[in-house]
This record gives C-alpha cells, sequence and structure tokens, in this order.
C-alpha cells in the first residue's frame, strides 16, 4: 500500500507538472507582444499562494513530501509567470497587481503559517492549514465553470483545450486516490471535484467536437483571444 501511494504521488507530481507548464504559451505571446493585453494577473498571484500554502503543508504534515515537492516547484514557476507579468504590465497594473500579490501570496502566508505555528498545536495546526489549502483547491477547481458554459453557448470546443482537460482529469484522479490511500481529507474532496469536473468537460469535448463555431456571435481573432485568455483561468492548484 506504501509503495502504491507512492507510485501514485510521483504520477500526480507529473500530471501537476504538466499542467504548471500550461501557461507557457500565454506568456510567449506576452513576451512576444511585450504586453499583457487584456489577461489577468489573479490567476498567478493565486497560484503562487496556492503552492506556497500547499508547500507548507506538505512540509508540517508526516509523509507528505510528495505533495511538498511539487508545489515547491510551482512556487518557482507560478513567481517567474508572475514577475514576467508585471515586467511587461502597463505602470498603473503593474503596481495594483504588485500590491495585491504582497497581501495574498506575503501577507496571507506568513499570517497562516504564524497561526499555525503559534496559535495551534500538533494536529489542530496541520487540520487548519489543510482547511485552508482544501478551500483554495475547491476554489481554484470551480474557475473553469465559465469556460464550460462557453463550450455549450457556442457549441464550439476551441474555448476549451483537449489536452488540458485531461491533464486535469487525471491529476483530479490520482491525487484522489492518493488522498484515500493515505487518508487524507484535505487532499480528496478537491481533487474528487477536480477529477468530476475533468471527466464533464471529456464529456462536452465528445459531444461537440465535431461542432463548428458560430463566426457570426464572435470573431476568428476574438476566439483566438478569450481561448487564451480562459485557458489562464483553467490552471488548478499544483498538485
Amino acid at each position: 500500500m506504501v509503495e502504491l501511494s507512492f507510485m501514485l504521488g510521483i504520477l500526480g507530481n507529473i500530471s501537476a507538472f504538466l499542467i504548471l507548464l500550461s501557461p507557457i504559451g500565454t506568456f510567449a505571446r506576452i513576451v512576444k507582444k511585450r504586453s499583457t493585453e487584456d489577461f489577468s494577473s489573479f490567476p498567478y498571484i493565486c497560484m503562487v499562494l496556492n503552492a506556497s500554502l500547499w508547500t507548507y503543508y506538505g512540509i508540517i504534515k508526516p509523509d507528505a513530501f510528495l505533495v511538498a515537492t511539487v508545489n515547491g516547484s510551482g512556487i518557482v514557476i507560478s513567481t517567474v509567470y508572475l514577475f514576467l507579468y508585471l515586467a511587461f504590465a502597463p505602470p498603473k497594473i503593474r503596481a495594483r497587481t504588485a500590491a495585491i500579490a504582497a497581501v495574498m501570496d506575503i501577507g496571507c502566508v506568513v499570517v497562516a503559517i504564524w497561526v499555525s505555528r503559534f496559535e495551534l498545536e500538533g494536529e489542530s495546526s496541520i487540520n487548519f492549514t489543510g482547511f485552508l489549502c482544501a478551500c483554495f483547491n475547491i476554489l481554484r477547481y470551480a474557475s473553469p465553470l465559465s469556460i464550460m458554459r462557453q463550450v455549450v453557448i457556442t457549441k464550439s470546443v476551441e474555448y476549451m483545450p483537449l489536452l488540458l482537460s485531461i491533464c486535469l482529469c487525471a491529476n483530479g484522479l490520482t491525487w484522489a486516490t492518493y488522498a484515500m490511500l493515505v487518508r487524507d481529507i484535505f487532499l480528496l474532496v478537491p481533487h474528487s471535484m477536480g477529477f468530476l469536473l475533468g471527466v464533464s468537460q471529456l464529456v462536452l469535448y465528445a459531444m461537440y467536437r465535431q461542432a463548428k463555431s458560430s463566426n457570426n456571435a464572435i470573431g476568428i481573432g476574438d476566439l483566438e483571444e478569450r481561448c487564451e485568455h480562459h485557458q489562464q483561468l483553467l490552471v488548478p492548484s499544483l498538485h
């Protein structure tokens, strides 16, 4: 059982890492155009926050180092994304993004660590951190619902990249199974939701993959931009 959970943890690290790399296309465009255009920085601010909290959870919880490893990498990569955004954002957006990132990615993490270390003890400290992580995961997993709605409205899967949906499904299934084996409710609840969401996306893809998009409702150029914008919101938590 220990060996099986370890192998699932490794697979979960791999699938999460693939999801982590999914915004590369967006940032290649930002760097090429030297502009953040209408892209939002909020998903990447949340990525740093999420990865930081889960890394801390993986450190303080016994035998949870596989959670810490992938999220430790997530901190580095998502911070790179955030700094690239700041480098090419207009001055006002850059200042606002930096302020929000300071509050969420530094302030919130410091407060969470302070409470868990100095106000709580033992199992209560672990449960408090796990509860925070699970809450943020659920919020992150809810973001693709807007994309699924667009697929139904437009009857086009151009808004929903197949590979990312497959990775989302695999990531949720892997970590949900891992959570059941190690009996971690804080991992199980959000990743079970992530798996069901991934399956729902694959069902939608099967339903609408041969449907043609309506060029009367939206231009091809606008479609591509909105597809990339929504794709950045698909990035779930990093484990």
